[in-house]
C-alpha cells in the first residue's frame, strides 16, 4: 500500500513520536510511505527505499501548533498529485492546512484519514486550556469531512460525538508502544545518581503538565537523601521552577533527553513514574514507563485514567494533587513491594491493550476498510 503521511518531525512531542513510530512500523511491513512534514529545508530521501520525504514550508512551528506559509497548500497538493498514494493519513498538526486537506483530497479523489491528538481534561470535566477549547471547537465541524478520524480512547469518542462528529466517522485506535524496546531490564541509573529509590517525570515543563504540584509535594514530603526525582524534559516553566526546586531537595533536572536509549535506561532504572497533568490525550510517556515496568501515578485526564483503571496504577484526582502526592510519595519510597507489584500490573496492561504491533494492525484494517469499493456520491466529504 502506498501511504502519504502528513505530520511533523520537530519539535519533539507526542505527535512527532506517533508519526515516527507508526510510519517506521508501516515500512517494516512492506508499505511505501511518503512523509510530508513541516521543515524549512528540503529533505533528502533514500531513493532505494520505500520511504520519501517532502518538506512543507512554515512560518512558525511549536509543540502545540503550526503556521504554514501560503505556498504550503499548493506544494502539498502538487506533491500528492505526484506521489499518487492509495491513501492519505494526516496526523493533524493544528494548522490551517488541516482544514484544506479534505477539499484537496476530494479534488484528487484520494481517501483521507486523520489522527486527532489534542489533549482534554477528562470525562465530565471542562476543557480548561484555551488551546484545547479552541482546538475542539474549531475542529469538530470539520472532522466530519474526513473519511475516518482516529482518536485514542472511548472517552474522546464520546466527547467528539457530543460536538456533532458522526460516530461512524470515529475510529478508536489507542496509542501503542514497542514492548520489546520499552521493556524491563538492567540499568546503572541509580548508581549514577546515588539513589536507592528513583522517581521520574518525563514530559514538557509547561503549565498544563502541572509539574509544580509534584515539585511542591516532593519538597514538602522530605524524601531524604537516598530518594531522587528526575525531571526529564524542557519547556517554558523550567527557568522559573528550577531555582526553587533543585538538588538540595533531591530533584535533578536533566532537560530534554534526545537519545532514546538514554530515556529507556532512565525508565528501566527507576521505580515510580509520575504524571500530574491537567490535560492529556493518551500519554506516550506514560505508556513507555508502564511498558518498562514502573509503578505509575497519573491524573484522571484525557485517557490516562482509562489506561490505569482497575489496578494498573494509581489514578490521581485533579483536585489538590499536591496533597495526594504528599501522602503517596513516602508510601512508594518505603514499600518496594508495592512498586514491584504495580510495575508488573502496568507492564501487563500495556501488553494487553497498548502494543504498537496491535496499533498498526488495527490501522491497516482501517485503511482496508476506507479503501473498500463504495458508491460515489456527491458531497462524500461533506461539501455537497
Amino acid at each position: 500500500m502506498r501511504i502519504a503521511w502528513i505530520g511533523k518531525k520537530t519539535p519533539f512531542c507526542g505527535n512527532v513520536t506517533y508519526g515516527r513510530e507508526i510510519t517506521n512500523r508501516l515500512l517494516d511491513r512492506g508499505h511505501e510511505v511518503s512523509f510530508l512534514h513541516f521543515a524549512q529545508e528540503e529533505s533528502e530521501s533514500d531513493k532505494s527505499s520505500n520511504f520519501k520525504e517532502v518538506s512543507l514550508p512554515f512560518i512558525y512551528k511549536s509543540q502545540v501548533y503550526t503556521i504554514p506559509t501560503f505556498k504550503a497548500t499548493k506544494l502539498l497538493s502538487d506533491s500528492l498529485r505526484e506521489i499518487k498514494p492509495d491513501i492519505v493519513h494526516a496526523s493533524l498538526t493544528l494548522s490551517t492546512l488541516d482544514f484544506a486537506l479534505p477539499e484537496i483530497c476530494e479534488e484528487l479523489n484520494l481517501p483521507l484519514v486523520a489522527t486527532f491528538h489534542p489533549a482534554f481534561a477528562g470525562k465530565g470535566a471542562k476543557l480548561i486550556s484555551g488551546t484545547q477549547i479552541l482546538a475542539y471547537q474549531l475542529y469538530a465541524p470539520f472532522l466530519d469531512n474526513y473519511h475516518q478520524v482516529i482518536i485514542f480512547s472511548q472517552i474522546q469518542k464520546e466527547l467528539l460525538a457530543k460536538m456533532g462528529v458522526r460516530e461512524s466517522k470515529i475510529a478508536v485506535i489507542p496509542n501503542g508502544v514497542d514492548t520489546v524496546k520499552y521493556s524491563p531490564g538492567t540499568s546503572d541509573i541509580k548508581k549514577e545518581f546515588k539513589a536507592e529509590r528513583l522517581f521520574v517525570y518525563q514530559g514538557r515543563i509547561a503549565p498544563e503538565k502541572n509539574i509544580e504540584s509534584l515539585l511542591k509535594a516532593w519538597k514538602q514530603s522530605d524524601m531524604g537523601a537516598n530518594s531522587k526525582l528526575l525531571i526529564v524534559g524542557d519547556g517554558v516553566l523550567r527557568s522559573s521552577l528550577e531555582p526553587f526546586y533543585g538538588s538540595e531537595y533531591g530533584i535533578i533536572w536533566l532537560g530534554f533527553v534526545a537519545n532514546e536509549e538514554r530515556r529507556i535506561e532512565i525508565l528501566r532504572g527507576a521505580d515510580v513514574f509520575i504524571l500530574p497533568s491537567l490535560v492529556e490525550g493518551l500519554s506516550l510517556s506514560l505508556l513507555e514507563a508502564m511498558s518498562c515496568g514502573l509503578a505509575c501515578l497519573a491524573t484522571d485526564v484525557g485517557a490516562d485514567g482509562e489506561v490505569l483503571e482497575k489496578g494498573a496504577g494509581v489514578v490521581l484526582n485533579t483536585k489538590d494533587i499536591t496533597s495526594q502526592l504528599r501522602t503517596l510519595l513516602p508510601l512508594f519510597r518505603d514499600h518496594s513491594e508495592l512498586t514491584t507489584l504495580l510495575g508488573q500490573k502496568a507492564r501487563n496492561r500495556v501488553l494487553e491493550r497498548y502494543t504498537l504491533n496491535d496499533n498498526v494492525t488495527q490501522l491497516e484494517g482501517l485503511y482496508t476498510q476506507v479503501l473498500a469499493p463504495r458508491p460515489l456520491t456527491l458531497g462524500s466529504f461533506g461539501y455537497g
